[in-house]
């Protein structure tokens, strides 16, 4: 099998799974261990230095960082129908929400979670409050972000947005929950989901 994802189901990883389903091609998953130090281990940190999930191998090439490998699968076996093609304006729009979604949603989330003590205009993620303007304008008048058009922004943005639903890091206004709720209607996104949740049990874990 060229691709190979290592995942456990409490990961990023599990994300990257519905990527794959949304994408359609044969894969390979492994699970590790993540629960018992696994991804510290030199075989995995010689993979990722940061020693952490997700990673993806393609007949050799390793991907980390669960938007970039979004973005790759996309191109590589999508593309003009989960990404943008390279000369479609489109395409401003689907990477500026992709890469929203972790360098702003997930810090933004944090902070406000942990508290952090900083000033907004020196931090790349910005205020909470601008973030949730940001993330409605973003969906506000959209199926999805691209409009009517599905792409793998919605699985990165929405799979982050989805997740922070989940644990109450984000209030489900009825612009986010609708959105959600389209998303999870997806033929990709409930098979990964059954995927996720079977790998879960089998290992005795419980999802949270």
């Amino acid at each position: 099998m060229s691709v190979v994802l290592y995942h456990h189901p409490y990961s990023r990883a599990a994300n990257v799974l519905w990527m794959l389903e949304e994408v359609g091609i044969e894969y390979e998953l492994r699970f590790v261990d993540m629960m018992a130090g696994a991804q510290k281990q030199p075989e995995f940190v010689a993979l990722n230095p940061m020693g952490k999930l997700p990673i993806l191998t393609d007949s050799g090439l390793v991907v980390t960082e669960s938007a970039a490998i979004g973005l790759y699968l996309a191109d590589r076996y999508a593309s003009g129908r989960l990404a943008p093609a390279l000369d479609d304006p489109a395409r401003g729009t689907y990477l500026r929400w992709s890469l929203f979604a972790p360098s702003v949603i997930e810090p933004g989330a944090m902070a406000k979670l942990s508290k952090w003590d900083f000033k907004p205009s020196q931090a790349g993620w910005g205020s909470f409050e601008a973030m949730m303007v940001a993330m409605e304008s973003a969906l506000k008048g959209r199926d999805f972000v691209l409009g009517d058009r599905f792409s793998m922004a919605d699985v990165i943005f929405g799979g982050t947005l989805r997740y922070m639903l989940r644990f109450k890091l984000i209030e489900p206004t009825p612009l986010f929950s609708d959105y959600a709720g389209r998303l999870g209607n997806r033929a990709a996104l409930q098979k990964s989901d059954s995927i996720n949740a079977r790998i879960a049990e089998e290992h005795g874990l419980k999802m949270g």
